[in-house]
């Protein structure tokens, strides 16, 4: 299957990024390389653009989508969470934009081997970066009753959680759950079937809190937010489009601390801890989709944007 990934709010993300010609820029999470593709084109030769992402199908496909901008363009295959690292290796010392697209790729999502989809049978998987051991296959039959309640309660934000958790138990004390099809199953006998008529897909959240525990999403996100904006130029911008409650918290969060550090009591007349602000919230609210791409593509009614820049 070819590697695809819609770009979720592209004009909105570019026309934030305010993209420099002779600017250094950076994508975390390059996918397929859409957004990377609208920033290279506005780039001079000046200019270069690092993409980095930790997916060997996306890597490929924009490595090949990328490649009319020649020497412009450097690929990495990392976690974003070591951008700055990675960068500061090639003698880079501050970049002009950063952009995140924190959403799982169409591709990731559609091709059933990877095992993020609870659509079709598959091996319990859900890797983000195949060189990583452990698979939400090891989660699934490994974690204990308490720590799958927790992640399905705290990430997939599920009100039958403890139920699931304890069906998931029952279930392997038989034999090893192996497919994304058998956890399904499970899953299914632990909701009552007037809700599960109600709502969208049953596995739905359960998959999204094992994906969100193996790859550490919540984890790599917090933190990196404060050694991303440390590393932008004056002026740059990190631009970030986040996909539910629990991200979007994070990113919120960690914006206002920056543009507000000072941690002296309300009651204090003048400032003594010495935290300065690193620079301004641009979206006071995140931007959201308009409604011609929530008619093209569904899976960005979630999506929210935020930026900040540095000052």
């Amino acid at each position: 299957m070819e590697f695809s990934h819609y770009s979720v709010m592209l004009k909105e993300t570019i026309e934030e990024l305010k993209v420099k010609s002779d600017g250094i820029y950076v994508d975390g999470t390059l996918g397929g390389g859409g957004h990377a593709y609208e920033v290279c084109k506005r780039l001079s030769d000046a200019g270069h653009f690092y993409g980095i992402d930790q997916d060997a199908a996306a890597i490929a496909a924009a490595s090949q989508r990328l490649s009319e901008f020649g020497d412009r363009v450097t690929i990495i295959r990392s976690n974003y969470c070591e951008m700055c690292k990675e960068l500061r290796d090639r003698g880079v010392t501050g970049v002009d934009g950063i952009v995140l697209d924190l959403g799982v790729s169409s591709y990731q999502l559609d091709e059933a081997d990877r095992g993020f989809t609870y659509r079709e049978d598959a091996a319990l998987d859900m890797r983000m970066d195949q060189r990583q051991e452990k698979t939400a296959r090891d989660i699934v039959n490994g974690y204990s009753e308490m720590d799958l309640y927790r992640i399905i309660r705290d990430y997939g934000e599920d009100k039958f959680a403890k139920n699931i958790a304890k069906h998931i138990v029952q279930a392997r004390e038989r034999q090893p759950i192996e497919t994304t099809g058998e956890l399904v199953e499970i899953i299914k006998a632990s909701i009552p079937a007037k809700i599960r008529m109600q709502k969208g897909h049953p596995a739905k959240q359960t998959f999204q809190a094992i994906r969100i525990e193996l790859n550490r999403e919540l984890e790599v996100l917090r933190d990196s937010l404060d050694d991303m904006i440390d590393f932008l130029n004056p002026g740059g911008r990190l631009c970030i489009i986040t996909f539910h409650s629990l991200e979007d918290r994070i990113v919120k969060n960690a914006f206002r601390k920056n543009e507000h550090p000072c941690t002296c009591p309300p009651d204090f007349p003048v400032c003594v801890c010495g935290k300065t602000p690193k620079g301004k919230v641009v979206t006071r609210k995140p931007i959201l989709p308009g409604e011609g791409e929530l008619e093209e593509n569904s899976r960005s009614k979630s999506a929210k944007l935020r930026v900040f820049e540095r000052s």
